[in-house]
């Protein structure tokens, strides 16, 4: 699938059907979690209202994929996500999800570019794909709400960077706790 600047459009029905508007046919939500995971951007519209729906799909694509076992999600990180929609925190939440994704793909990358200069196994057929999944991967999970990566930095101006980041989401936490 070729990418492109726009996201994919995918028009859902009052029969509930789902079609995609690139190749006019209908799609399930295996396949839009499969657009997804090759790093496609998907827009889902109600065809009536002009909802946009994408949040709502992609929370059930999730739930399905963890329903059957393959849990991304542990049990405490849901329980706190269902408290901080009802507590003070609830504006504080997204953002940190945010970071913390931004933290953990920005550790990945480091460890896959890492592994590329001195692994062998970046040489083997298919390590750049996992690569690209990995990615998509959290792109989805972060429904794009990641700032795109920046130029690399010198090692110990990195390392300063992450202790500060960690450090505010340290004081972001204690925060919350009171």
């Amino acid at each position: 699938m070729a990418k492109t600047s726009q996201p994919l459009l995918i028009k859902r029905y009052a029969s509930r059907r789902l079609y995609n508007t690139e190749t006019s046919d209908y799609v399930t939500l295996e396949d839009i979690a499969t657009f997804i995971r090759e790093g496609r951007e998907v827009q889902i519209v109600d065809l009536k209202s002009g909802d946009d729906l994408t949040r709502q799909y992609l929370l059930q694509i999730i739930a399905e994929h963890e329903s059957r076992g393959e849990s991304v999600l542990p049990v405490d990180v849901l329980t706190d996500l269902v408290r901080s929609y009802t507590s003070q925190s609830m504006s504080v939440v997204p953002q940190f999800l945010a970071q913390s994704f931004e933290m953990l793909q920005s550790g990945q990358s480091k460890m896959m570019e890492n592994m590329g200069s001195m692994n062998p196994m970046a040489q083997m057929p298919g390590f750049e794909a996992m690569r690209a999944q990995q990615e998509a991967f959290m792109k989805a999970m972060t429904g794009g709400m990641m700032p795109k990566a920046e130029a690399p930095k010198e090692s110990g101006e990195d390392l300063a960077d992450i202790k500060a980041e960690l450090a505010a989401l340290q004081e972001k936490l204690s925060k919350l706790g009171k």
